[in-house]
């Protein structure tokens, strides 16, 4: 509740203390000086038609001089609460209504600071707002914040780096602080928070190398998700063209979760769910599926895979690996021809070095002379791919720093080889779909994996994985208590799945929809982000 609240809060409670007041008097008086008792509802009506000044019905006249003067209060005191109320409560509540200009400051206890907005502070909004957690964004640009404001969001317009800014966002009453503007910037956000209050600050560097700076500063946390995606990506390309699971979610003892994309010419490409069997002939669950960019969960048995889609499956290692040689070309089951990576900004450059330590070869592309760099050249164009060894490539990596192009690039290379593996990583969430549209096989948005590290840290939530297209969660679910899954019904409810319970430090993975929620399970939870913080807020 913010300071002009809080006075009007109060201002009412005066008001109608004085109401009741005056209205005890003037019944007293109608009987002790006029001789005519009136009712205590009649009297209030009485006060109240005094106060707004609309009459004073059939009471008057008054023969008492105790009476006339009472009105006469009554009357005064009405006026000046009117007033007193323009400048107290009605301009403030127009000048907030009306106003496109960010306010300098806040009333904020228990919230979130975000020191500038950037596509990872949307993400840690939207869990925010799904557990309706309080956050303010502190932005220094003047334009910018009176944007934001229009737009609305709860923004103050003040320097981050600047202690007075910090306290008019009551950090120190603040359960974290997150700086997310330039590396410098950044460190110089955290000492100042540091100087200030005793509250939690996280930051985020693009350049790992100066991390420890970061914390010599105040830091809390340093994140640094960049490298994160670069493994992811790694990890994707080496699981993609060999027979290996890679890597899994490991749920309990022998139960994982992963995903396996579907390669062109395999036994599950062109089949439909029903038609795959793949329950029957694996025994691994698919609890759901990502298909042209749509995510289903479940699929439907007349849901028909292709080579672009990826497949959500739970199960134990066994299992996943039996399906796993169902994805794979069966001709060509260990295809690993070159991978090519283009862009060797922090995550291309993770991506290279993670591809190399695992023996496959790269090219470097890039279209400055970076160290790494093997062709020159822009990625978006036919004849620097060709130069780059499209042609017998098994996969190639997109870290481009603008999404557009990686679109575009997507376009070209899918022209040009339309069996190759693409795996690209974005900038924006809105651009997962225009990837998956483009013909990319794998698409992984940095502001997803940056906002999970986020929500995770702040809201002291176990995500069991930040580089998944889909989120996995652990967590309790006290309202459920005594209820079957059946019963709650939370695919319905929310799109997510329920795959295992961790009760009395045993995982139990069979779980059906008689299985009965105790107040001290903890669920494991899978879905998309949307999804997962549906849950939270329906059902948490």
């Amino acid at each position: 509740m913010n300071t002009w609240q809080r006075r009007t809060v109060r201002s009412l409670v005066v008001l109608a203390a004085m109401i009741v007041v005056y209205a005890l008097v003037y019944d007293y008086g109608m009987s002790a000086f006029e001789g005519e008792p009136e009712t205590f509802l009649h009297s209030l009506q009485v006060v109240v038609e005094a106060f707004t000044t609309t009459g004073f019905g059939s009471d008057a006249p008054w023969t008492s001089p105790a009476m006339n003067l009472l009105v006469i209060a009554m009357d005064l005191t009405g006026v000046a609460l009117i007033f007193l109320a323009l400048p107290v409560v009605v301009f403030p509540l127009l000048e907030e209504t009306l106003s496109t200009s960010a306010p300098s400051s806040v009333d904020l206890t228990d919230h979130v600071v975000i020191c500038a907005y950037t596509p990872r502070g949307e993400t840690l909004i939207e869990e925010l707002d799904s557990r309706e957690i309080p956050y303010v964004v502190l932005e220094a640009d003047r334009e910018r914040a009176d944007d934001l404001h229009e737009d609305g969001l709860r923004v103050v317009h003040g320097d981050p780096e600047v202690p007075d800014a910090l306290a008019r966002v009551n950090l120190a009453d603040a359960r974290a602080l997150v700086a997310d503007a330039s590396d410098e910037v950044n460190a110089s956000i955290a000492l100042a928070a540091a100087d200030w209050a005793d509250t939690r600050v996280i930051t985020f560097v693009e350049d790992t190398a100066v991390a420890d700076y970061h914390r010599y500063a105040g830091a809390d946390d340093v994140f640094s998700p960049r490298r994160l995606v670069g493994e992811s990506l790694a990890d994707k390309v080496t699981t993609a063209v060999s027979a290996e699971l890679g890597d899994v979610i490991e749920i309990g003892a022998d139960f994982e979760v992963a995903e396996l994309p579907v390669q062109p010419g395999s036994d599950l490409a062109g089949a439909t769910i029903a038609d795959s069997a793949i329950g029957e002939q694996t025994g691994a669950n698919v609890i759901g599926a990502w298909l042209r960019g749509e995510f289903v969960s479940p699929p439907g048995p007349e849901a028909r895979l292709d080579e672009h889609s990826l497949l959500l499956v739970a199960g134990r290692e066994s299992q996943l690996e039996r399906l796993k040689e169902m994805t794979l070309l069966e001709t060509r089951p260990h295809r690993r021809g070159r991978v090519i990576v283009a862009g060797l900004g922090e995550v291309g450059s993770t991506v290279k070095e993670a591809v190399e330590d695992d023996g496959l070869e790269t090219v470097g592309v890039d279209i400055e002379d970076v160290p790494g760099t093997d062709v020159r050249g822009d990625a978006t164009e036919e004849s620097t791919l060709r130069e780059a060894g499209i042609d017998g490539a098994s996969a190639v990596i997109l870290a481009l720093p603008n999404d557009t192009q990686t679109v575009f690039a997507t376009l070209v290379i899918r022209e040009l080889a339309p069996d190759v593996e693409v795996l690209a990583r974005v900038k924006e969430t809105a651009s997962v779909r225009k990837l998956y549209r483009a013909g990319a096989d794998y698409v992984l948005a940095l502001p997803v994996v940056s906002g999970r590290m986020l929500a995770s840290t702040i809201l002291d939530e176990e995500v069991m994985s930040f580089d998944k297209q889909i989120e996995v969660i652990k967590t309790r679910c006290p309202r459920l208590d005594g209820r079957t899954l059946r019963e709650a019904d939370v695919r319905a409810r929310t799109g997510c799945t329920v795959i295992a319970v961790e009760r009395d430090g045993t995982t139990v993975t069979d779980v059906g929809p008689d299985f009965e929620i105790r107040a001290s399970d903890e669920l494991v939870v899978v879905g998309i982000d949307a999804d997962v913080n549906r849950f939270a807020a329906l059902l948490e």
